[in-house]
């Protein structure tokens, strides 16, 4: 009669799962409990369009969108310049603004940002004309 000796090597293997599952559950916890996830914030639905007139000026106009009742006002920039902002009672939609700059063809940066009554802002608009 040959003596052999099995070992058996699952339960080794399933204790080496049983552990790594362990940490990675306490480090999944942890990053929870500690706020190593950071806040995330929600994206505001807003549109507005631009165009440039006759006059050569962009003329930016609310569309609406979700969150329109929330809105505070709309600040447009111009090459970085803040030229014009439309808030109160002419916040509405269809309103319009139009900048006093004039555009330069293939240099002029258009930014508009919303601002809401929960203190947040938002760019809606990016654009090079």
């Amino acid at each position: 009669m040959i003596n052999e000796r099995e070992e058996a090597v699952s339960p080794v293997i399933g204790v080496i799962l049983m552990v790594a599952i362990t940490v990675i559950l306490a480090a999944v916890i942890a990053a929870f409990v500690f706020g190593m996830t950071g806040s995330v914030q929600s994206t505001k639905n807003v549109a507005v369009t631009t165009s440039v007139n006759n006059d050569q000026e962009v003329v930016a106009t609310l569309q609406g969108g979700a969150d329109v009742a929330s809105l505070k006002n709309l600040t447009m920039s111009i090459n970085g310049v803040e030229e014009k902002d439309l808030n109160g009672t002419a916040l509405h939609v269809g309103a319009s603004m139009n900048s006093t700059s004039t555009v330069t063809a293939g240099s002029t940066h258009v930014v508009i940002v919303a601002k809401f009554n929960d203190g947040s802002s938002q760019v809606v608009i990016d654009k090079n004309y």
